[in-house]
């Protein structure tokens, strides 16, 4: 295993902030794939990061054993920024406090610069397509100006990524069952790792907006198909899953130690791991539009108490919590507006006007614009 530091820009005289990242197996030509796995992009996310620490447990001994034949990288913790960001003794890590920006949007589109760059020398083998825009990806991508602390927290991240074909960021919500979301055209590739996590849902969209972590990963390969009309093969060659870690208080030796195992599973099955490949697991979900699922809203202020629990299956028009006034008693319901999986919802338990509270996945798209919110 190689431990990496990945030094980011100063933001001011005698500070400076790493990334570190490890590495296992083979890189290079000679790889059986390469994935990257990151933990805690949102620094108060912290169920991957306990993860992660099973992770690099099981796959040190799997490397030491020689049985990694992939090229394996670990980002242990993927926000220094954010892991240090504290006021009043709340962890804030989802947002840059210098910008108010969201760590998980934003990351730059190298396209359009890359597919002028290797035009010339693309062809019909589609092998050698990929390892071309690899290559010209990544070289775009480390020689990119950064002028910021945060800017260079991306670069580094996105430079480490790019050329991957498995790239996993490990997430939570607030209280959630696991589930994944993933752009569209990757869905066939992260069928069997829904299976593998137990995911009971994966949200699909194609550019949900705003260019978050993962679909800046996996986008560039249909956008470059669509950039080139069909001239050249260019397979979907990343596949780019963010993984809900169930709930923020998600912490437990005994989650961890299972979620990382079965992300192993998952490696071995794709071949980076040798031995037995596993059996594929059934699904314990399915795949429902991004835009389908469905934000539920507090049109009032109040104590907010939840009568369904997360994973339930619920109906149009089913009462899923309550928010009260304690001053005039007053009790509004808050109803699903459609049919489907209440599968995520705050752990607040004050609601403020126009709050945003719980998320119930239905299975038609109704919604249009930008579908991730800020949170």
């Amino acid at each position: 295993m190689q431990f990496l530091r990945h030094p980011l820009l100063s933001p001011a005289p005698g500070t400076q902030r790493e990334l570190v990242s490890l590495h296992y197996g083979q890189p290079g030509p000679s790889s059986a794939g390469k994935a990257y796995i990151q933990a805690s992009l949102h620094g108060d996310e912290l169920p991957g990061m306990l993860v992660a620490h099973h992770l690099r447990q099981q796959l040190g001994a799997l490397d030491d054993a020689g049985q990694v034949c992939g090229d394996i990288v670990l980002v242990p913790m993927a926000n220094p920024i954010g892991l240090s960001q504290f006021m009043l003794h709340a962890h804030l890590g989802r947002f840059e406090l210098t910008t108010g920006e969201n760590f998980n949007r934003h990351y730059p589109d190298q396209i359009a610069t890359v597919a002028a760059a290797v035009e010339p020398q693309l062809g019909p083998d589609p092998a050698a397509n990929v390892a071309l825009l690899r290559r010209a990806l990544k070289a775009a991508v480390l020689a990119s100006p950064v002028e910021t602390e945060l800017q260079s927290q991306r670069r580094t991240l996105m430079g480490l990524s790019c050329d991957a074909d498995i790239v996993l960021d490990l997430h939570c919500d607030a209280q959630a069952v696991m589930h994944l979301y993933t752009e569209t055209p990757c869905w066939p590739d992260c069928e069997p790792l829904a299976r593998f996590l137990g995911a009971r849902l994966t949200l699909l969209a194609q550019d949900s907006g705003d260019n978050p972590f993962d679909e800046a990963c996996s986008q560039v390969w249909w956008k470059w198909q669509q950039h080139f009309g069909g001239r050249f093969p260019i397979p979907q060659a990343c596949l780019s899953a963010t993984v809900e870690l169930r709930g923020a208080t998600d912490v437990s030796h005994e989650l961890a130690a299972d979620d990382a195992r079965r992300i192993v599973d998952f490696l071995r099955w794709r071949g980076l791991i040798r031995g037995d490949r596993p059996a594929l697991p059934e699904a314990m979900g399915d795949a429902r539009p991004l835009a389908g699922s469905m934000p539920i809203t507090a049109p009032k202020p109040g104590v907010l108490t939840f009568l369904k629990d997360v994973g339930s299956e619920v109906k149009a028009g089913d009462v899923l919590a309550h928010v009260i006034d304690p001053i005039t008693a007053e009790v509004t319901e808050l109803k699903s507006p459609v049919d489907g999986l209440f599968f995520a919802r705050d752990f607040l338990r004050f609601a403020n006007a126009g709050m945003r509270v719980a998320k119930v996945a239905g299975h038609e798209a109704r919604r249009t614009g930008k579908l991730l919110g800020a949170r």
